[in-house]
């Protein structure tokens, strides 16, 4: 079981890296320095960047409970 939780947090660990990285930059700093400020901005954000939100939420909320189930393992397991 531990093992199962243990793949699972990777999966859910790489997919949180992919969906971040995949936001667009909203401000200035490093988002800038690598044409993140090059494109127009058209007000509000569209059904893509908000599936997006939503998508990184609830796989970063499945992270989580990955998390705390394998601690609540390991704890039972000592």
């Amino acid at each position: 079981m531990v093992l199962g939780f243990s793949i699972a947090l990777i999966v859910f660990s790489l997919m949180l890296m992919l969906l971040v990285l995949m936001h667009k930059g909203k401000g200035g700093g490093l988002s800038d320095m690598f044409g993140g400020g090059m494109q127009s901005s058209v007000g509000g954000s569209s059904v893509a960047e908000r599936n997006l939100d939503r998508i990184t939420v609830v796989v970063g909320l499945c992270w989580f409970a990955c998390i705390m189930v394998l601690g609540l393992l390991m704890k039972a397991n000592n």
